[in-house]
């Protein structure tokens, strides 16, 4: 803008201001890409079937065999060990459990499932779809518990598998999130090995058992998941385990 003299006796009227611009062009401000905004379907109270392992609708019925299977440790660590990044656990008795499962198992986010490895026929663990936003077409993996005799086996690694592949395949999602506490090293390390990429953290984020915690934030987006799908089903092959059921060869998606 420009001060333009009246052209009369100083003092008479004040300097008029131009309104005139620069006539340049100006480059539209920066967006995202376009997507499909079609929301995507929300995921059904279904069992999902594997070769080492079935997932069950979470129910009350489950609760008996979950509460055996986390009364013994296993050789990745203890049962009291397992509940220490949980925002619930460990439970007293088995009524106080019973409860929390008939709870747990009625949301509608998280949804949940008990996972039942075909080795030993006993429901062993669960774990959940959650913050799940069909508008935004992004998804969670989480509320995971394994019982210490199941953890870092071949039906921990297909359980989380199977829902990863019927929140991108099946539902069609865009985003799949994985979030832990920032201290929680094994869930970080699971993150990684299953491709999934680290997006920072949100420092003080919640407060879990009267502690403050950080959490790490991963994704994986449907541009990279055929990658990832690939990687982790060529891990779960009956070809890549002995006759032990060891795997040949060690998994990490994100080395691909």
């Amino acid at each position: 803008m420009a001060w333009l003299a009246s052209g009369r006796g100083c003092g008479e009227h004040p300097p008029i201001m131009s309104t005139t611009t620069d006539a340049t062009p100006q480059a539209a401000p920066p967006v995202g890409p376009e997507v499909d905004p079609t929301p995507r379907p929300l995921p059904a109270r279904i069992p999902h079937r594997g070769a080492s392992v079935t997932l069950e609708p979470l129910g009350v019925r489950h609760a008996e065999e979950l509460w055996q299977s986390m009364q013994a440790d296993g050789p990745n660590g203890s049962s009291e060990d397992s509940w220490a990044y949980l925002g619930y656990g460990p439970f007293a008795d088995f009524a106080t459990f019973r409860r929390f499962i008939g709870g747990f198992a009625t949301t509608h986010d998280p949804i949940a499932w008990a996972v039942r490895p075909h080795i030993s026929g006993i429901a062993s663990g669960w774990l959940t779809l959650m913050e799940i936003q069909p508008a935004n077409a992004a998804i969670e993996l989480g509320n995971i518990w394994f019982a210490p005799r199941m953890q870092r086996t071949r039906a921990t690694t297909e359980a989380m598998f199977l829902l990863m592949r019927h929140a991108m395949d099946e539902l069609g999602y865009r985003r799949l999130v994985w979030k832990c506490n920032a201290l929680n090293a094994p869930s970080r390390r699971a993150a990684a090995r299953l491709g999934f990429t680290y997006e920072g953290e949100h420092r003080a984020h919640l407060v879990v058992k009267g502690r403050r915690r950080d959490t790490a934030w991963y994704s994986i987006l449907d541009d990279e998941w055929p990658t990832r799908r690939d990687a982790i089903l060529a891990w779960l092959d009956d070809a890549n385990f002995d006759h032990r059921g060891v795997a040949r060869r060690s998994l990490n998606v994100a080395a691909i």
